[in-house]
């Protein structure tokens, strides 16, 4: 940063415009500075950075000579938001004696980084390889003598300078402007036909789920056998996949009554199937998880889940366990047949763990652990805690076997 200047942004005799880039911050080698969202704008002879507007009232902005730049790099960086984008590295040479104040009068880097909210657009770096390659500067003998020991390449001739900047005329002016907008217009054309390759994958997928389906609607249909796990397994994950196609969001709505309920209501929707599949109960987190894939990048807080999850109204309810836990639980969930069902699980197996009930049922050790305690609670099985951990087993005290 200490090659930069501070300067008025007005053009020289035989400086013209090249090129334009906005919302673009400066890095002095790997550190940010405070020069962000500012407007770059590219001359025959100099790089000018500024807040938008400072350019084009010539008020006092940043400089950089282009003489300083020794060669041009690019990296790849990763955004959340906006996903890759591509930043510019321009290596220096050392700041002149008779350098003019700027930001920084020391810097130990030997390069800047120019990057933005989407990077650099290709057409600007473009415009800025050419623009050093033509070196249009050095038709000015007295720049080129007071900078002879920043120069390290020679003169070129008269009549190869004169080319060189008809050639980056070509990039100036309103035929310059045309065909920056046929470039955009044809990067546009690729992103296009790029989305419709994934729209492609996309509906590929889809066949595939629609084939899956009919194999298991007919073997439904016709009752012959039982539908394999991997065919469950596959139809299942191409429905969540798929997601909700209109998730509920706060910008939709002027309060959070309506936002909340609204919420809740297609919270109930999309979880009443899921609710059955896995034996009337699900916990948050589990419904957190589902919720969350399903929308997509319309992500839900956990605080917005919880409050919606109160309001829940028919076929679903909130319930908290003794312990504290929270679960989402079917209305025609019955504890007693529940109870019923564990204790012939441990029966069949003389006594089971928390982790045995999970393995059983297919369900997490959070909902294993609270389904023993409820069949607990209403004396169908008693507990044996010792070293080896927490086991269940059935309780003879009130329900002596029939031998007896």
């Amino acid at each position: 940063m200490n090659r930069f200047e501070y300067i008025e942004a007005r053009l020289e005799d035989g400086e013209t415009f090249v090129s334009r880039e906005s919302n673009i911050k400066l890095y002095d080698g790997e550190q940010k500075t405070k020069f962000e969202d500012g407007e770059l704008v590219l001359t025959t002879h100099r790089l000018f950075w500024g807040r938008p507007g400072e350019i084009a009232r010539a008020a006092v902005t940043l400089c950089l000579h282009l003489r300083y730049i020794v060669s041009i790099s690019e990296e790849q960086a990763s955004n959340y938001l906006f996903g890759r984008k591509t930043r510019l590295i321009l290596h220096l040479r050392p700041a002149a004696i008779d350098k003019a104040p700027g930001p920084l009068d020391n810097s130990r880097a030997s390069f800047i980084k120019l990057s933005g909210k989407h990077g650099v657009y290709s057409e600007f770096a473009s415009a800025l390889r050419e623009t050093l390659e033509a070196r249009i500067w050095q038709v000015d003998a007295s720049s080129t003598n007071s900078n002879e020991n920043c120069e390290e390449h020679a003169k070129p001739t008269a009549k190869e300078l004169s080319s060189r900047e008809a050639r980056l005329r070509m990039r100036t002016g309103i035929g310059g402007i045309e065909r920056a907008i046929e470039a955009k217009s044809k990067e546009t054309d690729e992103n296009i036909a790029l989305a419709f390759q994934d729209l492609r994958v996309l509906m590929a997928m889809a066949k595939d789920m629609v084939g899956i389906s009919q194999v298991i609607s007919e073997k439904i249909r016709n009752e012959r056998g039982e539908i394999s796990q991997d065919e469950t397994i596959t139809f299942k994950s191409y429905l969540l996949s798929l997601g909700i196609a209109d998730p509920v969001t706060r910008e939709g709505y002027s309060s959070d009554t309506a936002y909340f309920s609204s919420l809740a209501q297609q919270l109930c929707e999309m979880l009443l199937d899921p609710l059955e599949d896995c034996g009337g109960m699900m916990s948050l987190a589990d419904v957190y998880c589902r919720v969350n894939r399903a929308r997509g990048l319309e992500l839900l807080s956990p605080e917005d889940l919880l409050h919606a999850c109160h309001l829940l109204q028919g076929p679903i309810k909130l319930r908290t366990f003794p312990s504290g836990a929270m679960v989402l639980q079917l209305e025609s969930h019955d504890d007693e047949m529940m109870a019923v069902d564990t204790l012939a699980l441990v029966e069949s197996n003389t006594s089971l763990a928390v982790e045995d009930l999970a393995k059983l049922r297919n369900i997490s050790l959070l909902l294993a652990k609270e389904r023993l305690l409820a069949a607990e609670r209403l004396g169908k099985l008693c507990r044996d805690e010792s070293l080896e951990g927490l086991r269940f087993y059935p309780n003879f005290l009130i329900n002596r076997p029939k031998e007896c």
